[in-house]
């Protein structure tokens, strides 16, 4: 007989709310197995890894998309990403997410996610021949023809079919997993900041919509842009607003985090620290909505300023970030003149790497 323990909820501050302080309020929530959700990082591949790439061509140019595959007893699909120099701007970000959600092992999360963006529409529909058509067929946006050319390959890869007996961690530690909650003619409130690159003439107001959890806590859990910005970033809105609702904060934060280094060419601009009066240069708009989305569930007592949750549920396993070669941490030091790498310390009065365990100079 197997006995799961229940897990521990997320101790945020309670929030008495007025009687005009209307929001979505969850009568209850799933409770995760602890440890389910096993995050793995991107495989390593000394020898590199074959990939399946598509042209899409639309009116503005082009862009060529690629699903980066490798070999785990099948065809595996891990990672996507897009090239080009006339790629929409921002949809390198909703690659960067969606290629995180591919290393999962949750075969419904990852069609959930594709499905949502091939929905995405926008203001840059245009004719386009999917891939294995004959003939051209409108799709609603760059977007979705993006998230299109993707499903079709992972279909051919049989990457969205469950095996026998195959759980769904993620899916498993959704709350409202069928559907994003839907406000009553009270509506609910949100949070909203204006962003503003002047660089890029982005100006629009980012908007996060929140909930009250059973335990008395304000969630965010969808996220929302109004105004001017580059429409591709709807879709990454979709699919961070899917990540809200996965009950381990570990898994926005990690996603989150994984976007504040996101740069655009041209697009680094200074801004305002949120939380403070300084400011700082930011690699691009994606990584500063990102640092504000921190900064909101840090303002409900739901994560650290640096991004981190509060308080672990369990539920998370996120991948080492030190790597471990013949059991001992590799280090960062000079160059190694026999594997090439800058893994070179002293070690007892000695040159030692850390990579291949070469010795050199002593004294």
């Amino acid at each position: 007989v197997l006995s799961v323990e229940p897990v521990a909820s997320i101790q945020a501050p309670m929030v008495k709310l007025s009687s005009t302080d209307k929001r979505v309020a969850l009568a209850k929530v799933p409770a995760p197995v602890t440890g389910s959700l096993r995050w793995p990082g991107r495989p390593s591949l000394p020898d590199g890894n074959e990939s399946w790439s598509f042209m899409v061509e639309h009116r503005l140019g082009g862009f060529c998309v690629f699903v980066g595959e490798y070999q785990n007893g099948k065809r595996v699909p891990f990672e996507v990403w897009v090239n080009g120099a006339e790629q929409p701007r921002g949809l390198g970000a909703v690659a960067k997410t969606l290629s995180m959600d591919m290393r999962v092992t949750d075969r419904k999360w990852l069609e959930k996610k594709i499905g949502v963006l091939v929905k995405s529409r926008g203001d840059d529909g245009f004719d386009f021949t999917l891939p294995g058509g004959n003939s051209a067929v409108t799709v609603p946006s760059l977007v979705s023809a993006f998230a299109q050319v993707v499903r079709h390959r992972c279909a051919q890869l049989d990457a969205f079919n469950p095996e026998d007996g195959e759980s769904f961690p993620v899916c498993d530690a959704m709350f409202a997993a069928d559907q994003e909650p839907k406000t009553g003619t009270d509506g609910t409130m949100s949070w909203t900041v204006d962003v503003i690159n002047h660089n890029t003439g982005d100006d629009f107001a980012l908007g996060l919509k929140e909930l009250v959890m059973p335990d008395g806590s304000l969630r965010p859990y969808s996220f929302w842009l109004s105004g001017v910005y580059p429409r591709t970033l709807d879709g990454l809105c979709k699919l961070l607003s899917l990540d809200a609702r996965v009950m381990d904060l570990g898994w926005i934060a990690m996603k989150l985090r994984k976007l504040l280094n996101y740069a655009e060419p041209l697009g680094d601009f200074m801004a305002r620290i949120p939380g403070s009066e300084k400011q700082q240069t930011y690699p691009s708009t994606v990584a500063y909505i990102a640092q504000l989305i921190l900064h909101r569930y840090a303002m409900l007592g739901l994560l650290k300023e640096d991004g981190q949750p509060v308080e672990s549920m369990g539920v998370l396993q996120s991948p080492e970030t030190i790597a471990v070669v013949n059991g001992s941490r590799r280090m960062p030091g000079k160059l190694c003149v026999e594997c090439n790498t800058l893994s070179v310390i002293r070690k007892a009065g000695c040159d030692h790497c850390t990579n291949c365990g070469a010795d050199g100079a002593c004294g």
